[in-house]
């Protein structure tokens, strides 16, 4: 038996259009996405460095970067509908709660040296879980606190702290690995959660009114639906989620085994490993820097379909990368290509999905796109045993350029 709840329509009042930077609210979710950013760099360097000291298999190096992504799949469109059922305040709170406990939990066991593989493939997945719904979130309120004609420069702002965080992190994330040790680096990104409970807390986000909606049997199934009719009714919004979930399988297939390449094939260091990343980071800057002045002269589309193009060159000089900087160079190509699509693909869906639909929709087009990875960084990490890491380079470069001549072809390329 299904009952009726007295919650009406969502009215989004559109904030008054003054500086991004004179907007408490956008600067504190900035401040502490920043903060927290750089926290989770250094982990994702120090991880896999982790998991190859304890194991030196590919395979589990990979099997760990899957794991990061089951969350996507298995909990995407449920978190949607939290974000939009509930205060999305109290989930942002809650999310990174829960990942200062899973957080502390990882510390203790490596300060007690009682850490094991498996902490870290079950923590990692609470880890991941939370840290997904918490972005679901902070891509739904954005909206909240800017508006419409600053979104395009509210998600480069943001792109842009992330790509210099990215350029930052994982260089000292080598040198702290190599100077100190593991037990720094997580705590490290332990604080840094912390600063970013704080700045959620004295964030003011207003509450989403939403449109009456059923309770009871069936309902929670009810409100995935609307977030999958919502994206499968939205052709500009479908057209980039179908070609990232390709692009995606293709990127795994290289990104789940790129750090044992660098370590057990070059025998790069843990310091340059780092820079090889933070040379990955400094295109993501000059992208972020980049899109809002390609916006204003050409469509999104068109702007889209080139930063695939683009990936398959970046794909194509790993095939002959036999040293770290050129990695790093590979990297730089991909990352500055990579960030403009996402700004482009993330300002199309929050400006084309109601807000009290954005959450699922957000957790639905998540899902879809990330269906592929886990299989890509599996069959990565299994080949990666046996057989020459080279020939995976290849094939993301030729699977991603088979998605560029589809997307040329393709109505989407008129998109503006």
């Amino acid at each position: 038996m299904e009952t009726k709840t007295d919650r009406k329509e969502q009215i989004i009042v559109q904030p008054k259009e003054t500086s991004l930077w004179r907007n408490r609210n956008f600067l504190l979710l900035w401040t502490g996405t920043m903060l927290s950013n750089f926290g989770y760099q250094i982990y994702l360097i120090a991880l896999p460095l982790l998991i190859y000291d304890m194991t030196q298999s590919a395979l589990a190096m990979s099997m760990m970067r899957a794991i990061d992504f089951f969350p996507n799949i298995f909990i995407g469109m449920l978190a949607g509908v939290i974000v939009d059922r509930y205060h999305r305040k109290k989930v942002m709170l809650v999310t990174v709660l829960l990942r200062l406990i899973t957080l502390a939990a990882i510390v203790y066991l490596l300060f007690v040296d009682g850490i094991a593989l498996w902490h870290l493939y079950a923590l990692g997945f609470v880890l991941s879980a939370a840290g997904y719904t918490f972005g679901n979130s902070h891509h739904s309120v954005v909206p909240q606190l800017v508006s419409k004609q600053q979104l395009t420069a509210a998600n480069a702002q943001l792109t842009f702290v992330d790509t210099l965080i990215m350029m930052i992190g994982p260089g000292v994330a080598g040198i702290m690995i190599a100077a100190f040790s593991y037990k720094i680096s997580f705590s490290v990104f332990l604080v840094s959660v912390l600063m970013l409970y704080i700045c959620v807390h004295l964030t003011h986000i207003p509450q989403t009114i939403r449109k009456e909606t059923t309770v009871g049997k069936g309902a929670l199934w009810k409100e995935m639906k609307e977030g999958i009719d919502a994206l499968f009714a939205n052709k500009i919004l479908l057209t980039p989620t179908i070609a990232v979930l390709f692009n995606n399988f293709a990127a795994s297939l290289t990104s789940g085994v790129l750090i044992f390449f660098a370590a057990d094939m070059l025998h790069a260091t843990k310091e340059e490993i780092g820079w090889m990343f933070g040379m990955g980071a400094a295109g993501g800057l000059l992208g972020s820097v980049c899109i809002p002045r390609l916006r204003r002269k050409y469509g999104r589309g068109r702007i889209y379909i080139g930063c695939v193009l683009t990936e398959v060159f970046s794909f194509v000089l790993l095939v002959f990368a036999n040293s770290w900087w050129l990695i790093g160079v590979s990297l730089f190509i991909r990352v500055f290509a990579i960030t403009m699509s996402n700004v482009v693909y993330f300002t199309i869906r929050q400006e084309f999905t109601p807000n009290h639909l954005l959450g699922r929709v957000a957790g639905t087009s998540s899902m879809l796109m990330k269906l592929a990875l886990p299989l890509g960084l599996f069959v990565s990490g299994l080949w990666a045993e046996y057989w020459p890491v080279p020939i995976l380079f290849m094939l993301s470069a030729m699977l991603s350029f088979i998605m560029f001549l589809i997307l040329r072809k393709h109505s989407f390329a008129q998109v503006q």
